[in-house]
């Protein structure tokens, strides 16, 4: 059973409070992932490229990011991949499935500039259009 979140108030139940536990998801590290992946199904949206594979077995999804030069300096990719990362953990941590890999790449102007909320419907639009 997972540890209860806090909330105050002397009418909360503690069935009523959310669970305090984060989606983890698991990250992509090698190149040859990412390569795989590139060549698999893609769905470009107005923030970011989604691009996703089917894996041959049915460990649990992984997820990739990735954020080239031409996004800005350093602060700027940096940036864009936490909020890739949020947006991913807040979609995939309930829309992904077992034995895929996602990996989301920033664009330019884009990723850093869009309201949060439309980075999000962007994901899940993108997730539902690659697994049909």
């Amino acid at each position: 059973m997972p540890p209860e979140a806090h909330v105050t108030g002397r009418d909360v139940r503690v069935a009523d409070a959310p669970p305090a536990v984060s989606v983890r998801l698991d990250v992509m590290r090698k190149r040859a992932d990412f390569l795989r992946a590139a060549r698999a199904k893609r769905s470009g949206q107005p923030g970011f490229l989604v691009q996703a594979r089917k894996r041959d077995d049915d460990a649990p999804p992984r997820v990739g990011y990735t954020c080239s030069k031409k996004l800005g300096n350093a602060v700027t990719r940096n940036r864009a991949k936490r909020r890739l990362r949020e947006a991913a953990r807040l979609v995939l941590g309930a829309e992904a499935k077992q034995g895929w890999d996602y990996v989301l790449v920033g664009r330019p102007n884009e990723t850093v500039s869009l309201p949060f909320d439309q980075l999000v419907a962007d994901l899940q639009r993108a997730i539902t259009k690659v697994h049909t």
